[in-house]
């Protein structure tokens, strides 16, 4: 069943309002110096083996005449990546094994483990965005009432969801070949996610 937030997002693709229109939402990334952490295998979460996660800290002016929802959707699109939803996080451990995962926030603040039970915690806030490479345990700790997060995914790999020992084997024989995405999903063409994952053997 759509959510609140699902249905004003059809009501502002349908009009247009309050979103700044692909082009528009690349002008406002703002150049940040990534932060990065790599994950071992814990035994449950295989974590990538050679990609880190990449954090970018309010990384977009997330400006007052538009959705802050719609600012981030349009920037993911408008740098190939698709499908983008607007919710939380779970609140349980999971991965991807066949997709790399953007997390934007767009409004509020929330605590957000990555790496599995034995990772790292991580406030995420307004203007954050997190680039999990695929089989990057996540799980929300606690949030915000109105913690508003925006996920896409680049256009190639397929969308799963991993919590189990018993999807372990099929993900570590996956996870390695899900490949570099063209762009980077808050900077485009030439932004830090695509250096940070090459030079990584």
């Amino acid at each position: 069943m759509p959510t609140l937030e699902d249905l004003k997002g059809y009501a502002e693709r349908a009009t247009g309002l309050r979103r700044p229109g692909k082009r528009k939402a690349t002008d406002f990334a703002q150049a940040r110096k990534p932060q990065t952490v790599r994950f071992k295998d814990d035994g449950l979460i295989p974590n990538h083996p050679r990609w880190s996660l990449v954090i970018y800290r309010r990384a977009v002016n997330l400006d007052e005449r538009y959705d802050p929802a719609a600012e981030i959707e349009d920037l993911f699109e408008a740098n190939g990546w698709g499908d983008t939803w607007r919710n939380g996080i779970y609140d349980y451990v999971h991965y991807h094994s066949q997709i790399h995962e953007v997390l934007g926030i767009a409004r509020g603040k929330g605590r957000v483990r990555f790496g599995g039970k034995k990772g790292r915690i991580f406030t995420l806030k307004a203007g954050d965005f997190a680039i999990l490479p695929a089989g990057t345990g996540h799980q929300c700790l606690g949030a915000d009432d109105d913690f508003l997060v925006i996920g896409a995914y680049p256009p190639t790999g397929t969308y799963d969801e991993c919590k189990t020992v018993e999807d372990r084997p099929r993900a570590l024989k996956t996870i390695p070949k899900v490949p570099v995405p063209r762009k980077d999903p808050v900077y485009g063409t030439g932004g830090p996610l695509s250096k940070i994952w090459r030079k990584v053997k």
